[in-house]
């Protein structure tokens, strides 16, 4: 039963690396440009911090999940893994939130700042970040579950030794 959970766990971890890589891969590989008569427009993720601030976080993500992909059950930096999962979770969530915040400005527009939506000019450009912030989410999601059951196995054994 041990081992089921400990592949079931290695099989979470790896699917939080690889979603937050393709996000990584998916946003920073999206550009377009579009002419209109002599005005041309180039869409690309680091004309916005928001989305820059998403690549940085994610790619730091991608970096410690693969790092934890080869620590031992068994290692003492479980305790540590537990802090970073819950920092790194609450990071993913707050760049998440800000890369999504704009997607919607682009897609939408805002009346009361007077911005214009993007997505109508630069569809191709909308369509990949759409699914690298698809991907960055179910990378939160994951890393909500693991982060949920990291802490279970850091505090289950501390209340059994309190019955």
């Amino acid at each position: 039963m041990a081992k089921t959970w400990r592949i079931c766990l290695l099989l979470l971890r790896f699917l939080a690396f690889s979603a937050t890589l393709a996000s990584v891969i998916v946003v920073t590989t999206s550009h377009e440009r579009v002419s209109f008569l002599t005005i041309s427009i180039e869409a690309k993720y680091t004309n916005s911090a928001a989305f820059k601030y998403f690549v940085i976080a994610y790619s730091i993500v991608t970096v410690y999940g693969f790092l934890v992909l080869f620590l031992p059950q068994e290692s003492l930096l479980w305790r540590l893994v537990v802090a970073l999962d819950l920092v790194f979770t609450v990071l993913l969530i707050s760049s998440i939130s800000a890369a999504l915040a704009i997607a919607q400005v682009g897609k939408k527009g805002n009346d009361y700042a007077g911005w214009l939506p993007i997505c109508g000019q630069v569809p191709k450009y909308c369509d990949r970040v759409t699914g690298g912030l698809a991907a960055g989410l179910i990378a939160v999601i994951t890393y909500i579950v693991l982060l949920l059951h990291s802490i279970h196995t850091v505090l289950d054994p501390l209340l059994l030794r309190k019955n």
